[in-house]
């Protein structure tokens, strides 16, 4: 069954800006279209959105997903180029973690300093928390 951007993103839980992007992308086939000019999508498009939405869910981008899709048309089977997308996307997320905890303990260390200071009755120039601040990255600069 043939319908709109609009039907088809709306059976889609998409955007019909979504699916004009990532048709436009290559995402999905180039539309057929009514001698008005209208996009039509088959249920197969629909089937294709969803996938789309649902992997930019598990943090996938376009161009990725793209890869994939390429190669599901292509008759190979994509679960493994899936698999080493994910694992790169979880290494990526332990990376940005342990930046995170580190920044962290730098932060909680400024302020403790910060309020030592102040305790001791130390005058800052323009803000103690930030002047008595030192860093790993000191070195680096």
């Amino acid at each position: 069954m043939d319908m709109t951007v609009g039907a088809a993103a709306k059976a889609a839980g998409v955007s019909a800006k979504a699916v004009r992007l990532w048709e436009s992308k290559g995402l999905l086939p180039p539309a057929e279209r009514t001698e008005a000019g209208y996009r039509l999508f088959s249920d197969d498009d629909v089937v294709v959105l969803r996938f789309i939405r649902q992997a930019k869910t598990l943090g996938l981008t376009l161009p990725e997903i793209k890869t994939i899709i390429d190669l599901q048309r292509d008759g190979a089977a994509p679960c493994g180029r899936v698999t080493e997308l994910l694992d790169a996307h979880i290494a990526e997320i332990d990376r940005t973690l342990t930046e995170l905890r580190q920044l962290r303990r730098s932060l909680a260390t400024a302020r403790r300093t910060a309020r030592e200071g102040q305790r001791r009755g130390e005058n800052a120039i323009v803000c103690r928390i930030i002047e008595n601040h030192t860093s790993a990255d000191d070195s680096a600069t």
